[in-house]
């Protein structure tokens, strides 16, 4: 009697595909998510099963941090700053602020200033004045770090402190890099530089670290001034896509980093050093880390900012920026404003965004005229035209491809960070934000999002996106079947 091979092995294969099956749906994630990769893993053989493998198995429930090392890294170094002298929180945002601290320990503070940058030219001579200025230490969380000349100007400028003695560490993220040469990251260890991969992806761990990246952009310096934002380091912040000096309209990058100086920092610094004992598992709980800010710092800014800095991440219990994001959406009495490079809401922001609209709230959302990522661009096309049926003015931003992540909302709060508006950075990547809570800060994010919306078409005015032909229409509404695993 032949064995028929053929058909033992796909029946073993029909096996694996069944229970890959049952492990989706065991694992009680939304069910628009369990859903595609149900999908995935039904028509696209073999391929839908290495696919959910590298990008689709939940870690959320896993804890990659103990709560007693997450304790001795933020409560027994931050205990002095959690009873502020004169802490005046805003009544109507006490318990966004309040849902912040129990869920991941984010402080809020008073006594800081803040400056926004909204493009390169402005934002790294910024950067490199304040690395010249360094006395202490300098840490730098960031998801890209190019070997291109700006990317080695800033490790020049970070070689430099380290031959004075100033202690620098530098997190980069592995799959975020994978394009620089190790070189680049081995010559500024050679200078004394700490230098650490983010979840390095290597076999046979590759399956398990390939889709959770760390997608935070954070500098601390000295302790008393941050940067925050989505910038990373990169050249074609300065002269787009094209690389030419300025770049053409159509390529310039448009983005928005904030500097803090003051206590907002602590935030900034508890963050970072989470983050590299993560990556290190050093454990730095050191009080020189939160240095005190100077009575001539506070007198300087009679007004100052109370900020929060939140981050989350797949291996929290929450997702806590979608939950900040939502709870102000649904709060707003006038307006909200959003700006992100990618439109693929999870199911609780489309609903808060199709409410507050429904209330009568002015709800605006600002998206790049062309993204950087097709099929990104794609399945949020489907995504656009719903909530614009819904009452929200969608525009299109075209002098350049927009990077900003921001919103603002009732000319009270506002919030600026790493965080896009999609899946990816609401459930699976580390991201951080840093929220704003009063009238100065939201003006300026106001502002900047009115003048990106002057540079910009209305969705309205483009009939090819508003009715496009039915296979267009077809393809999109295929390709956003896959947004939840984008």
């Amino acid at each position: 009697m032949l064995i028929d091979w053929k058909i033992i092995l796909l029946s073993v294969y029909q096996i694996v595909v069944i229970l890959t099956i049952i492990h989706v749906v065991m694992d009680n994630r939304q069910p628009a998510k369990t859903m595609a990769w149900g999908l995935v893993i039904w028509f696209v053989p073999v391929a839908g099963i290495v696919l959910y493998l590298f990008f689709g198995v939940n870690t959320r429930k896993e804890r990659f941090i103990s709560q007693r090392s997450l304790d001795q890294l933020s409560k027994r170094s931050m205990l002095e700053f959690v009873e502020q002298k004169n802490l005046q929180l805003p009544e109507e945002h006490r318990q966004l602020i309040d849902m912040f601290v129990s869920e991941n320990f984010s402080l809020p503070f008073k006594d800081s200033a803040c400056e926004v940058y909204t493009d390169g030219y402005a934002f790294f001579p910024a950067l490199l004045s304040a690395i010249s200025k360094a006395k202490d230490h300098i840490h730098i969380d960031m998801y890209i770090i190019e070997d291109d000349p700006l990317g080695n100007l800033v490790a020049d400028a970070l070689i430099d402190k380290a031959r004075q003695g100033v202690e620098v560490k530098l997190i980069y993220d592995d799959v975020g890099c994978w394009n620089v040469n190790h070189r680049f990251f081995e010559r500024m260890r050679d200078e004394g530089i700490e230098v650490v991969a983010f979840l390095p992806v290597r076999f046979p761990s590759f399956t398990s670290k390939v889709n959770y990246r760390n997608h935070r952009k954070l500098i601390i310096i000295d302790g008393l001034t941050g940067f925050v934002g989505g910038m990373n380091i990169a050249l074609r912040y300065v002269k787009g896509r094209s690389g030419e000096a300025q770049g053409t309209a159509r390529e310039r990058w448009r983005d928005t980093m904030v500097q803090v100086t003051g206590s907002g920092v602590y935030g900034l610094q508890r963050a970072f050093l989470v983050d590299w004992y993560f990556c290190d598992r050093t454990l730095i709980s050191n009080r020189k880390y939160y240095p005190s800010v100077s009575q001539s710092h506070v007198a300087k800014y009679p007004a100052p900012h109370v900020t929060q800095m939140v981050t989350s991440g797949p291996v929290t219990p929450y997702a806590e920026i979608m939950q900040g994001y939502v709870r102000i959406i649904l709060s707003a009495r006038r307006y909200v404003y959003m700006e992100t490079p990618y439109f693929l809401p999870t199911e609780p922001v489309l609903f808060a965004m199709k409410t507050a609209a429904a209330a009568g709230v002015d709800v605006r959302v600002l998206v790049p005229y062309r993204s950087d990522t097709k099929f990104a661009e794609w399945a949020s096309r489907s995504y656009l035209r719903e909530v614009l049926e819904a009452g929200i003015k969608v525009s299109f931003y075209t002098a350049g491809f927009l990077h900003s992540k921001l919103m603002v909302s009732d000319d009270n709060i506002s919030t600026c960070g790493s965080t896009n508006v999609d899946f990816r950075s609401f459930e699976n990547n580390f991201e951080s934000n840093m929220f704003f809570y009063g009238e100065e800060m939201a003006v300026k994010m106001r502002d900047i999002y009115l003048e990106d919306e002057r540079q910009s078409i209305a969705m309205s005015d483009l009939p090819e996106r508003m009715n496009p032909k039915f296979l267009k229409r077809l393809w999109e509404s295929l390709v956003r079947m896959m947004s939840p695993l984008m």
